[in-house]
């Protein structure tokens, strides 16, 4: 079960349950595969609505790990959520909301 204190949301994809989090290392993760951008650029990027199915992959990949699962990015890319394409981008707004706005 996901605890909302400790920036974690639970999610469904391929007819599985998981817990996600976007810990320390799973932000570290995240820089390394922008090249070294800081958090706050990458933020601000995603702010102007810049997302793509790549930026889903990598954020629900590095959560999922957080989250202490194993599972690899190209694992991610072919996992299915309900709804589709809304469905993985509903989860990575909550996982994002959850890490820096402390929304359940």
């Amino acid at each position: 079960m996901a605890n909302a204190h400790r920036g974690e949301i639970e999610a469904e994809l391929s007819g599985q349950r998981y817990v996600l989090c976007l810990t320390l290392g799973a932000l570290a993760e995240l820089e390394h595969a922008y090249g070294g951008e800081d958090l706050i650029t990458i933020a601000q990027r995603f702010e102007a609505g810049k997302i793509g199915a790549s930026d889903a992959i990598r954020v629900i990949g590095a959560g999922l790990r957080g989250g202490g699962n194993t599972v690899t990015d190209d694992e991610v890319a072919t996992m299915t959520a309900a709804g589709g394409a809304q469905g993985f981008l509903t989860i990575f707004v909550r996982l994002l909301r959850a890490t820096f706005a402390g929304e359940p």
